[in-house]
C-alpha cells in the first residue's frame, strides 16, 4: 500500500533519526566527500531548522533570522528541530507557497524534495557509522518514482555526482543511490579507532 507524504516524511525521520542515535564516531568520512559525520548531521539539523519559518510563509532572509548555531549534542539538537519540522509538516497547507533559493514552489513540492534529502542523507549516515544501510522499502519506492522522473533535472542541478551505472534488476534502493552518485555495492571504509 501506498503511502502519504506526511507519513513518508515521518518514516524518513525515523530512519535518519536511529541512525543519529547510534553514531559513536563523529569524525568518520562519509559518502558525501567533503562532510565528516558530524558535518552531514550538522547539514541536515540545519535543513530542519529551515522549515518551520518556511512553511510559515517566510521569505529566505526573514527564515535566517530562525535558524541558530548548534551545540556538540548533535543528537539532542536533531531531536528537537526534527520534532519542530514534524509539526509545522502536519499543520502546512499543501498548496502554500515556499520561497526556496531557486525559486517558489508549493508546501507538497517541498516537502517531496525534503523526504528525498532525508532518505539519501540516512543511508549516507548509515554507510558512515557503519550501520543498517536497508531504508523502508516504500520510502525508497516513493523517492525513486519521484527522483526517476526528474532525472535530467537533477543531473543539470549539481547537486549530486554524476549517475553510477548499474543494472536495471538492481535492487530499487541500489538504483536510487546510483541516480544520486552513490554506489552501494562498494565497499565501506575501513572503521577509524577513536573518535570524537
Amino acid at each position: 500500500m501506498a503511502l502519504g507524504w506526511l507519513e513518508l516524511q515521518h518514516r524518513a525521520q525515523q530512519e535518519f533519526g536511529k541512525r543519529v542515535r547510534g553514531v559513536t564516531d563523529w569524525s568518520a568520512p562519509t559518502p558525501d566527500t567533503d562532510w565528516d559525520t558530524a558535518d552531514l548531521v550538522r547539514h541536515v539539523i540545519v535543513e530542519q531548522q529551515w522549515v518551520p519559518p518556511l512553511l510559515g510563509g517566510l521569505t529566505l532572509a526573514e527564515a535566517a533570522a530562525h535558524v541558530r548555531p548548534l551545540g556538540d549534542d548533535l543528537a539532542s539538537e536533531w531531536a528537537q528541530y526534527s520534532g519542530r519540522a514534524v509539526l509545522a509538516w502536519s499543520v502546512a497547507s499543501p498548496s502554500a507557497p515556499v520561497h526556496l533559493s531557486y525559486g517558489t514552489v508549493t508546501v507538497d513540492e517541498y516537502l517531496h524534495e525534503q523526504v528525498a534529502d532525508l532518505a539519501i542523507h540516512s543511508w549516507d549516515l548509515a554507510r558512515a557509522a557503519g550501520m543498517d544501510e536497508s531504508l523502508d522499502a516504500r520510502l525508497v519506492a516513493a523517492v525513486w518514482e519521484e527522483l526517476d522522473e526528474r532525472r535530467e533535472m537533477l543531473s543539470a542541478s549539481g547537486l549530486f555526482a554524476s549517475p553510477v551505472p548499474v543494472a536495471d534488476d538492481a535492487p530499487l534502493q541500489t538504483r536510487l543511490l546510483a541516480l544520486t552518485g552513490r554506489d552501494d555495492r562498494s565497499t565501506p571504509p575501513p572503521r577509524p579507532t577513536g573518535g570524537r
